[in-house]
């Protein structure tokens, strides 16, 4: 038996020029299509992402019985009158860490769920606590089952005061869920504030939910009986942006990016490319990355190696580290990465180095990287999303032709990117291999 595996062949060295519009937040298309869940009326959603991790959460909504029509690019009309199961499936489940997200719509609906453990990228312990912690606050009763299943019962859900013992963006996104439909207030704090679970609160106020001080760590949610249909646009993709931003500044390329995040979203952002001399130009709802970049590490007050490191939303996004250590390597200057959140997440820089990146890894959490690096081609394979758009970028400016494996974990998050990037002057194509099972 045998099975199609696909890679990226990739000639580097050759500067991008020209313009790429701004896919849809991945990371709130997914909540959103969960969302769909908790009314049996329409919903519209609009600017969702062509990308694998949607098409799977599309696969779990119509196994859980909703009706779904792609319109056309982007815009799918979800509706689920009577939900089959409570059961989500272990395939899909295994396949997209975002399945858990149907666990709040489906308490809310049903008040039962049964979740096989969730799979996704591999970058580390990624605990569930804090989800089955909230709903265990809110009335559901959680078992480990002796068959790997995690089984959740809820009689009646009511309203509390939950603190979230982490700023978990899928926990606060499965608490939402879950207490819209609850009787009485829920008011989380320590929420995650991150822009797609912006769009998920908006999302659902626009179905007649009662969700106060969107945007902030504190959110009151005054619960309703029923909610309703609705039409929604998914926000532009603050990672993505971030991601073309990197891409313009190591292969020194001209770039425009239209329907660009709002400039408050990109705020942390444009102080860790600051700190490597990059910069960008706003107008409207485009950014504009010019060629001529400094490229120079700015040194901290006094000299000292400056760091760029990631925290919980306002503060920079852990999933742009990866996308940062390539373009470190090509800054002149010493700088520190620490990378907080997920203890796997930097193993994959040992592909940099053997492409000639100077990188010490000083922990699984700290990396130090001194360049500029000229980098030379090489074989890599993705372990994950961001990990493959860095190896990605990494080989655009390298010197020779880069393979690049298991690039179904880089389409995950990134949309048509072949196309995309082909259409920017980048020398990248999509190659189908067989191998035996």
């Amino acid at each position: 038996m045998s099975k199609a595996l696909t890679q990226y062949i990739i000639d580097g060295n050759y500067p991008i020029k020209g313009t790429i519009k701004t896919s849809g937040n991945k990371n709130a298309a997914l909540p959103c299509i969960a969302a769909c869940l908790l009314t049996q009326e329409k919903i519209i959603l609009k600017n969702v992402p062509e990308i694998e991790d949607v098409r799977v959460m599309i696969e779990v909504i119509k196994y859980l019985g909703a009706s779904v029509n792609r319109q056309s690019r982007g815009v799918y009309e979800i509706v689920t009158g009577d939900i089959k199961t409570h059961e989500i499936p272990q395939a899909q489940a295994q396949a997209v860490r975002a399945s858990i997200l149907f666990v709040g719509p489906l308490l809310a609906r049903l008040k039962k769920v049964s979740l096989p453990p969730p799979g996704g990228d591999v970058i580390g312990r990624r605990r569930l606590d804090t989800h089955f912690y909230a709903l265990t606050e809110l009335g559901a009763q959680v078992n480990f089952e002796e068959d790997g299943m995690f089984r959740l019962t809820a009689h009646h859900l009511t309203g509390q005061e939950i603190f979230l013992d982490e700023a978990s963006v899928t926990a606060t996104g499965n608490v939402i869920m879950a207490a819209v439909l609850a009787e009485g207030t829920t008011v989380i704090s320590n929420a995650a504030s991150e822009p797609h679970i912006q769009d998920l609160c908006h999302l659902l106020n626009a179905m007649g939910a009662d969700i106060q001080g969107i945007g902030s760590n504190i959110l009151t949610l005054r619960g309703v009986k029923k909610l309703g249909g609705a039409e929604f646009s998914i926000g532009p993709d603050f990672m993505e942006v971030g991601s073309f931003i990197g891409l313009a500044a190591v292969t020194r390329g001209d770039l425009v990016i239209e329907d660009a995040s709002p400039p408050k979203d990109l705020r942390m952002i444009k102080i860790a490319y600051g700190k490597l001399g990059i910069h960008w130009e706003t107008e409207g709802n485009c950014l504009h990355v010019p060629a001529a970049q400094d490229f120079t590490v700015v040194p901290d007050m006094g000299g000292s190696i400056p760091k760029i490191d990631d925290a919980p939303w306002p503060g920079f996004p852990a999933d742009l580290t990866s996308i940062m250590i390539v373009v470190g390597t090509q800054a002149k200057g010493t700088l520190l990465i620490h990378e907080k959140m997920f203890e796997s997440r930097m193993f994959f820089v040992d592909k940099l180095i053997g492409m000639g990146a100077r990188i010490i890894l000083c922990d699984p959490h700290r990396a130090v990287i001194s360049g500029p690096a000229r980098l030379r081609a090489s074989y890599l394979v993705s372990p994950d999303v961001r990990a493959g758009m860095a190896m990605v970028i990494a080989a655009l400016c390298a010197d020779g032709k880069s393979v690049i494996d298991n690039v179904y974990q880089i389409e995950r998050g990134y949309e048509y990117l072949i196309e995309r990037f082909t259409a920017l002057g980048a020398r990248i194509t999509r190659r189908v291999k067989t191998q035996e099972a």
